[in-house]
């Protein structure tokens, strides 16, 4: 692995809701043009590290850097003009606006604003649904669509950074497959690709390294080869 400074470095983070703690030392990075999955049960935690990155929830402890940036104190729009773009859970598009409309919301910071069109035409050219869909109305997209959308307003902002909350959650294998060729094709363009995911076997497929979370702790961590390889992934996770 190169000793250049990762992407994204997240040292023992720590976060808690009221008396409640929900991560415990959490440390992770990314570097350029990788993908990497954050793996683990529903309740793990996963969440609440992209949350905390993004500054939705508030930090207890530990430092997140990115491009060697300290993020304290940096609001959530700040970390998108830096090339850190986060695609919420659930999609979280508007529904009522049309296909182009959310897309174009996703290029509103200044940083991405003065390149919108020429995003646009980058956008459409990795996802082309978007061009014969561009005036339907989102809440009327299936669950496989919105999520492409959402992922499309994510790289309406050009990151170098995506990171994505659940993808593949509730989706037909068919759009899963779609979803897994567009991660894919984002990568091969150079944007790095954070995502979250239950399904192990899935998610190890495609990421170059992923990091086991188990009760808000980093359990394993290794490349995709090594995870899929260990004794505890394969007995307690794949049923080997």
């Amino acid at each position: 692995m190169s000793g250049a400074e990762p992407l994204l470095r997240i040292e023992a983070l720590e976060v808690v809701y009221g008396d409640f703690q929900v991560l415990w030392g959490v440390s992770l990075q990314v570097r350029a043009g990788e993908v990497v999955c954050l793996l683990g049960p529903n309740g793990a935690g996963k969440s609440t590290i992209m949350n905390a990155t993004t500054a939705l929830v508030p930090r207890h402890a530990g430092r997140v850097s990115f491009r060697g940036e300290d993020l304290a104190g940096i609001p959530t729009h700040g970390l998108v003009a830096r090339g850190l773009a986060h695609v919420l859970e659930r999609r979280r598009l508007f529904p009522t606006l049309t296909v182009r409309q959310n897309l174009l919301l996703g290029g509103f910071n200044p940083a991405a604003r003065a390149h919108r069109s020429e995003s646009l035409v980058w956008v459409e050219s990795v996802l082309p649904f978007l061009v014969e869909r561009k005036d339907q109305l989102a809440g009327t997209l299936s669950g496989g669509e919105q999520q492409m959308v959402a992922i499309a307003r994510g790289l309406m902002a050009r990151p170098s950074l995506l990171m994505i909350d659940e993808p593949f959650l509730g989706l037909s294998p068919r759009v899963i497959d779609e979803i897994l060729a567009i991660v894919e094709r984002i990568n091969r363009q150079g944007v790095a690709v954070l995502f979250t995911e239950q399904n192990v076997q899935l998610a190890l497929s495609i990421s170059k390294r992923g990091y086991l979370l188990e009760s808000g702790r980093i359990l394993l961590e290794g490349s995709g080869r090594e995870m899929l390889e260990h004794e505890t992934v394969r007995k307690v996770y794949l049923g080997l």
